[in-house]
């Protein structure tokens, strides 16, 4: 790893802004539409439900993405790579059957990252529609909305092969005027309604999954869950960024977000019963609550924040599967480096695979409503096993009851998101869970098929030393055999 990024600087700060956080960034472009959409309608609001919401938001971000996460998974980077891959490969030797949460996590977070492009440059293109930039009125059409989606990801998926490394220096100026416009904007909405920081306690998250202001009941978790969606990707970009530049800048993005989150939850309460927004039940608070010369503003930062989240899955994935590839989990790859930093990789086939399905599914949904209501649902299935084998690590540094403690408590929650996600399956979901269940079936194929040919191999080609045990005494006794030779390089991993 390039030592600039193994110790706390301003160049991997930025650096880190502009690779790690775009899929969590973007989380209040579409978590609050959301939830607006399970209350069926804007009238339908109360400050109760709103306020309840943030909070299960401020602590599912506090309990998922900062403790587990941040402080705990990233204790568990194997030279330096994160994710469950990496994860995986520092357990592997407990068990055998450890080898399924890691098939299971590494095919369901793989099938996730190609509709995380795709809603979030969905999302924050939809926000042009009827907007004016002086004489030019933008189009209400969906279809041109997804055009021009299609173009940006194109452009998006066309420039990876510079490297990460150009792409995050670029992308990190761009993340921190992101973060705090999310947090100024926030702060100006939540002053006209202060009450909304009660939500920082979790008692009004708990009592809102049980009131009956919340028609959807439990279920409300699965628009919830959407707000840390970003978490494992975070864990998996591990490597490109070091783990020291991500203590030291998440603290600035929780901060932001959970800011914004109030600025929408304030705007919500303050006009849903307003006549010109009752009877919506599809509408983004985000734009809504910006005054109007700064709209338009909010629509270009978030498209290109859209752009940085889709870069945050698509270089977790070159991540992902060049350890799946080092773990015989995938046959092998070209992996290129394209920049002087040993673990920042180009996968040409992976880009483009993802590119085909990603423009896919774009034209398969067709909008930003219909994408959120599948998002998500893979991306528990991961958190679950990554759980598992984080179970597995912290027995060996910590005593089995405290280990055991901690893999339940991350695990109840996450089963818990799992059931409130499984309604977006008839909505969806069957998608992801499709491309998630090939992925499966070609990491199996080729896992336990290279298995079988090891064991042939064993039988029929491998040699034992103790049949040539003669000859090599023979050898080690000639003296005119040279003992050192100068015209051999041996390949080894570093």
């Amino acid at each position: 790893m390039n030592k600039q990024l193994e110790r706390v600087s301003f160049a991997g700060a930025l650096v880190t802004l502009g690779i790690v956080y775009g899929d969590i960034g973007t989380s209040p472009l579409y978590v609050m539409n959301a939830l607006i959409g399970d209350a069926g309608k804007m009238g339908n609001i109360s400050p109760d439900y709103v306020i309840g919401s943030i909070s299960l938001i401020f602590w599912t971000l506090m309990i998922i993405t900062t403790l587990k996460y941040v402080v705990i998974a990233m204790q568990a980077d194997n030279k330096r790579e994160g994710g469950i891959f990496a994860l995986y490969a520092l357990v592997r030797k407990n068990s055998k059957w450890l080898i399924w949460p890691a098939l299971i996590g590494g095919a369901a977070i793989l099938a996730d990252g190609t509709l995380t492009p795709a809603v979030t440059v969905t999302s924050a293109i939809e926000g042009l529609k009827k907007q004016h930039l002086g004489p030019v009125v933008f189009s209400n059409s969906q279809h041109n909305v997804l055009i021009i989606t299609t173009v940006v990801l194109l452009v998006l998926f066309m420039i990876q092969h510079f490297g990460t490394g150009v792409i995050g220096k670029s992308f990190g100026p761009v993340m921190i005027l992101w973060f705090g416009f999310l947090a100024f904007f926030g702060i100006v909405n939540l002053i006209n309604y202060p009450m909304i920081l009660k939500a920082i306690s979790p008692y009004y998250g708990i009592k809102i999954l049980f009131s009956p202001v919340n028609k959807v009941g439990i279920f409300i978790l699965g628009s919830i869950f959407l707000a840390t969606t970003g978490a494992e990707a975070l864990y998996s970009d591990m490597g490109h960024v070091g783990k020291k530049n991500i203590y030291v800048t998440w603290p600035l993005v929780y901060s932001s977000l959970f800011l914004n989150y109030l600025g929408q939850g304030a705007w919500i309460i303050r006009h849903a019963g307003n006549t010109a927004y009752r009877h919506l039940s599809n509408l983004n608070p985000f734009y809504e609550m910006l005054p109007g010369s700064w709209r338009l503003v909010g629509i270009l930062l978030a498209t290109l924040a859209a752009i940085i989240a889709s870069q945050a899955l698509i270089s977790g994935s070159y991540t992902l599967v060049d350890e799946a590839i080092g773990l015989k989990f995938l046959p092998r790859m070209v992996i290129r480096h394209p920049s002087n930093i040993k673990n920042q990789i180009y996968i040409a086939t992976v880009n483009w695979i993802l590119c085909i399905i990603t423009i896919s599914v774009v034209w398969f949904f067709g909008s930003s409503q219909k994408m959120e209501a599948a998002y998500g649902l893979a991306i528990t299935i991961t958190m679950l096993m990554t759980t598992v084998l984080l179970h597995e690590f912290l027995n060996k540094h910590l005593n089995k009851g405290m280990a055991l403690i901690i893999a339940l408590f991350f695990g109840i929650i996450e089963l818990i998101f799992l059931i409130s996600s499984l309604v977006k399956f008839i909505h969806g979901g069957y998608v992801t869970l499709t491309i998630m269940l090939g992925i499966l079936y070609i990491m199996c194929l080729w896992y336990f098929g290279n298995k079988r040919r090891e064991h042939y191999e064993k039988e029929s080609e491998y040699v034992s030393l103790l049949d040539y045990r003669d000859q090599l005494s023979e050898l080690s006794a000639d003296n005119t055999i040279p003992l050192f030779t100068t015209n051999l390089v041996y390949m080894t991993e570093t």
